[in-house]
């Protein structure tokens, strides 16, 4: 398997990772939405405290606090998933990615998946930044209104070879754009060691 294959692989497997935990838990909400709130808060400039986190992920999901307690594998499983998002926003790699289903899945439920994170991401940057978004330089404020157009997208066309590429082309323009709202709203990660010294 190619690179890119592998990491299609992996990110397809965080996402069926995702959704059967929202299975088990009998979660109301798509799993995207939830990652797209996360993500939209971290690119704005916020930390979530981990028992805040904990709290908004049972909130998106329907389920009372006392479920972290009450599952082994729900806290430690969601902790991990913020620890991740983080980190591949902060790469230098540009590894970040949208929690979206792969190819196997039908196009109306890639679309789905897609809207449902971008609404999300808005969600989560309003909650992080509110009034600021209004003071972003214009290259952020026109692509949040693209945010907006794209997160009222519907998937009632037929699919085709076309829809396809459109899909792809609107996924890959969705994670420039977080990692460029990244890019804006945090400081460069300091590199450890290189502190200047004062003269």
């Amino acid at each position: 398997m190619s690179e890119a294959d592998t990491s299609t692989a992996a990110r397809a497997d965080e996402f069926e990772q995702w959704a059967n935990m929202f299975t088990a838990h009998k979660a109301f909400s798509h799993p995207s939405e939830l990652h797209g709130v996360l993500c939209g808060q971290l690119a704005a400039g916020t930390r979530i405290p981990e028992p805040e986190w904990l709290a908004m992920v049972c909130e998106h999901m329907g389920l009372t606090e006392q479920a972290m307690g009450e599952s082994d594998d729900l806290a430690p499983f969601m902790y991990g998933a913020y620890e991740q998002a983080l980190a591949r926003l902060q790469s230098s790699e540009m590894s970040f990615q949208p929690l979206l289903p792969d190819d196997d899945y039908a196009i109306e439920q890639r679309l789905d998946a897609l809207v449902s994170w971008v609404r999300g991401f808005l969600e989560g940057m309003a909650l992080a930044a509110g009034a600021a978004l209004g003071q972003a330089p214009d290259e952020i404020r026109e692509l949040i209104e693209d945010l907006v157009a794209i997160s009222q997208l519907s998937d009632d066309e037929e699919a085709d070879d076309e829809s396809e590429q459109q899909l792809l082309e609107i996924t890959e323009y969705v994670r420039l754009g977080a990692l460029a709202v990244f890019t804006e709203f945090n400081e460069p990660e300091k590199p450890a060691g290189n502190t200047p010294t004062l003269h």
